[in-house]
């Protein structure tokens, strides 16, 4: 029968050379924190404009599609155009209340 050897000072050196290395990839947390915070600022720019664009895109099939429902004579035209807007509306006040929230 074969018997197990044991290597405790090699499993000792692998243990500590994981440790040492992790420790060498090691950051300040604080600056990471300021790091991140600054890269998601410079994104609220383009985000808010894609908001924007968004917004104006519904904004004009909204227009379509009610235009279409006015001159086909359906009775549901109103209850359409403020969903529609309403949507237009939420779109440019999330923009607008992300931008005031956090300080851009």
């Amino acid at each position: 029968m074969k018997t197990k050897r044991n290597y405790p000072i090699q499993k000792g050196a692998l243990v500590l050379l994981l440790l040492l290395s992790a420790l060498a990839y090691a950051q300040d947390g604080n600056a990471g924190i300021v790091d991140a915070t600054n890269r998601i600022k410079g994104y609220f720019a383009t985000g808010t404009n894609l908001m924007y664009a968004i917004g104006a895109l519904v904004g004009l099939i909204g227009a379509i599609k009610v235009y279409n429902k006015w001159n086909s004579g359906d009775h549901d035209t109103g209850k359409v155009a403020a969903a529609w807007f309403g949507s237009c509306i939420f779109l440019v006040l999330v923009a607008t209340v992300i931008k005031s929230f956090f300080g851009v």
